[in-house]
């Protein structure tokens, strides 16, 4: 790792001296981001290292997905969708390390520790940033691999604004967004609707399933589904320095399964799949200081230097997650009887038949969270931000839990202070305590420095991270069928905590073409918990006989345990270079390698395994071209590569490597600066036609479904909108802003 820095340095320095000249300085050097710090600065200056997915780049690029954009955007995630939501993984680490945001507020809705990330409109995204490890206090126990802010598009002009986008592809795959913003005088009200459906596709009929091949599975490697989600913001600013606002979502999903099968055991499902989300918050952001700048925190970007803008933020949210089966044919289920009035019984499980339109929850998670932040600059170059947070988690699984539902309780304050009394030198400090209803009070420290000099930047940072179990892995207790092998996954209340100690450094340069990053981390987990092979006799007493009352002779038990330790450490490589006006070309590496301790019970050892999921390299490349040819008519141009080495698991074999090119095209129509505008996109994925036919249920390196093709269309309406005057020059073709 030290000799890779060593190059990366000597590389970046190099590089530097030919482009000390150019005349065009990259707009992503005046990129605001807020995510490491909670403040306002410039991407160049930020004190804790972030990556940006620019406006431009999600237009250029054309994802359908939130899951899209990270894969084909960045080298540090990769993905397996399912029907449960999306597997993702950050350098090493999974769904339960990773916080995810939309405008600063953690989403909510885990499925079996998998997020549905179809909540996220990604025709609402301005831009996208990622902080990667557990770097700032500001977060909590979801942080331990990074943070990923996703920052949503505002209107803040007077008047009427409506879009509607409507993107159709193969496999019949339609996504529709359409969002009203009305603002007039102190009020202001924004209406989004998003809509996502596909018929699904099957790359292999292959399966092994009752202890042999199949040639004639019906499975799915992606179920038809359709979800559809509406959301409202209000907002209301009685006084100059003090805005109030009030917003709420639903959220429906369903996923249809294969009903026609041949085989019993594998590809015939008796019930389908639902999800339905709601959400509600209020909250404001009250301005201590006199006269607040219009842009919120007051920053003044054209020095990069924060003026004296106080203020204070509080917010109040409720978040509800449920999932059903939806029975399509009868099933005989089994029920857990529970509690003194069944006496004898008390514990044993019958058979009870379901019929078809009936349907049963699974699990319905709430969660309630209070926040209350403050920003304060301090004399000596100081900056302070503190905070308290309140989380209540509620789940109910009347046959999912020993008693029908669980619950836990978090507190936790926090301090960072960031202290830059010489221009070159930025050092942020912050310390987050925690008090979980279960374990009890625990501090955890976090320190970086950055030192400027010219265009370059270094940063050093060290952090730890505090986990507690969550409320599915202490109380949750599920069967999770693959291929012919039942799993039969049971939670664990003697669970510990688990810790973290993060290490990085990083060295980047951004001049007036390139740009160039390079990153070292080294992120070492204690009492990681995961699911682990135990015999019938570590089965906690009362659920001994769970789920065994089908007749099924081959149930694995497998419980939630604290392993040793594991550890991730890699190298993220970051280069983009501005060729001449319009044209862009982009390109990452990443890095990894991760070991952890996991017990044999077997060989009665512990045995250093890699991290399931894991490939040692990713990558991504894009060229990305635009050009204005008159008024009424700018053309892009994007042509992006992604692309992975084998994905080691412990079970079911591993992933193969792959990659994958596509090409997408924006035609902006009718000047811009009208009050209606028009976009058409029409694009091309994995433009080589690769699939993955890995017989089922083995892992797949990706489940892409081969070539396919899709066309947007967009239409904006700006009412009242106040509009420069245009002017155009075909020497200003490079449309780097809209």
């Amino acid at each position: 790792m030290k000799r890779l820095l060593t190059a990366a340095v000597l590389i970046c320095t190099a590089l530097s001296v030919e482009a000390q000249g150019d005349i065009w300085r990259s707009d992503s050097l005046q990129e605001v981001v807020v995510t490491g710090t909670g403040t306002q600065h410039l991407l160049k200056d930020a004190p804790v290292q972030t990556e940006v997915i620019t406006q431009k780049m999600l237009r250029q690029y054309g994802g359908k997905s939130l899951e899209d954009i990270l894969s084909g955007l960045t080298a540090s995630f990769a993905f397996n969708e399912g029907d449960m939501g999306s597997q993702m993984q950050l350098n090493g680490l999974g769904n339960s390390y990773i916080l995810i945001l939309i405008d600063g507020k953690r989403i909510h809705g885990d499925v079996g520790g998998e997020n549905d990330l179809g909540l996220i409109d990604p025709h609402n995204i301005e831009k996208i940033e990622i902080v990667k490890g557990a770097q700032s206090a500001l977060y909590g126990s979801d942080a331990m691999a990074g943070v990923i802010n996703i920052i949503t598009k505002k209107h803040t002009e007077k008047g009427v604004y409506a879009d509607n986008v409507t993107r159709y592809g193969s496999h019949n795959d339609l996504r529709q967004h359409n969002s009203v913003v009305l603002r007039f005088g102190q009020f202001s009200s924004q209406t989004n609707f998003q809509l996502q459906r596909s018929d699904g596709w099957q790359n292999t009929t292959e399966e092994w399933a009752e202890a042999m091949v199949l040639t004639d599975s019906k499975n799915m490697t992606v179920n038809k589904f359709q979800n559809w989600q509406v959301a409202e913001r209000l907002t209301y600013q009685p006084m100059k320095n003090l805005e109030l606002y009030a917003e709420g979502s639903y959220y429906k999903k369903n996923i249809m399964r294969p009903r026609n099968g041949t085989h019993a055991s594998c590809d015939v499902y008796t019930y389908d799949l639902r999800y339905n989300n709601a959400s509600a918050s209020v909250g404001g952001k009250w301005s201590l200081t006199p006269n607040p700048s219009p842009r919120g925190e007051g920053s003044d970007m054209r020095k990069g230097k924060a003026q004296q803008a106080n203020y204070i933020t509080f917010d109040l949210d409720w978040n509800k997650h449920a999932y059903y089966y939806d029975y399509t044919a009868k099933h005989y289920d089994y029920v857990l009887l529970q509690g003194e009035e069944y006496g004898e019984q008390n514990g044993e499980w019958f058979s009870v038949a379901m019929l078809p339109g009936q349907s049963k929850l699974q699990s319905d998670q709430q969660r309630v969270m209070g926040l209350l932040k403050g920003i304060f600059h301090l004399p000596y170059g100081n900056t302070l931000n503190a905070g308290a947070e309140y989380r209540y988690d509620y789940l109910k699984a009347p046959e999912r839990t020993a008693t029908g539902t669980a619950s836990d309780q978090t507190g936790a304050v926090y301090v960072q202070d960031e202290l830059n009394m010489v221009d070159w030198l930025n050092v942020t400090a912050g310390l987050r305590l925690v008090d979980n209803r279960s374990f009890g009070f625990h501090l955890s420290p976090k320190v970086s420095a950055m030192v400027s000099t010219g265009d370059f930047r270094f940063r050093v940072g060290w952090s730890q991270g505090f986990k507690t179990p969550t409320v599915k892995e202490l109380y949750y207790r599920y069967l999770h069928v693959m291929g012919s092998s039942t799993f039969f996954n049971i939670g664990n209340t003697d669970l510990k905590p688990q810790t973290s100690n993060y290490w990085s450094a990083n060295v980047e340069y951004r001049g007036r073409k390139l740009t160039a990053s390079v990153t070292g981390y080294v992120n070492k987990l204690d009492q990681m918990i995961a699911l682990v092979n135990v015999s019938p006799g570590e089965i906690p007493a009362g659920i001994t006989t769970a789920y065994l009352g089908d007749g099924s002779t081959n149930v694995q038990a497998r419980m939630y345990k604290n392993m040793d330790d594991a550890r991730t450490c890699g190298v993220d490589v970051t280069l983009s270079y501005r060729v001449m006006a319009g044209l862009t070309l982009n390109a990452a590496y990443s890095y990894l390698d991760t070991k952890a301790h996991l017990y044999d019970e077997h060989k009665d050892r512990m045995m250093t395994v890699t991290i399931d999921g894991t490939a040692h390299h990713k990558w991504n490349a894009s060229a990305m071209y635009n050009y204005t040819f008159s008024p009424t008519y700018a053309l892009g141009v994007s042509l992006t590569g992604r692309g992975s080495s084998k994905r080691y698991y412990q079970n079911n074999g591993d992933g193969k490597a792959f990659q994958i090119w596509r090409v997408n095209t924006t035609h902006d129509l009718g000047r811009q600066d009208r009050m209606l505008a028009y976009r058409v996109e029409v694009g091309v994925d994995n433009i080589f036609n690769y699939v993955d036919r890995t017989m089922r249920p083995y892992h797949l390196g990706t489940n892409t479904s081969g070539t396919t093709v899709y066309g947007t269309l967009s239409i904006k309406f700006n009412y009242g909108k106040r509009v420069k005057k245009h002017i155009y020059s075909s020497k200003q073709s490079n449309n780097e802003e809209d």
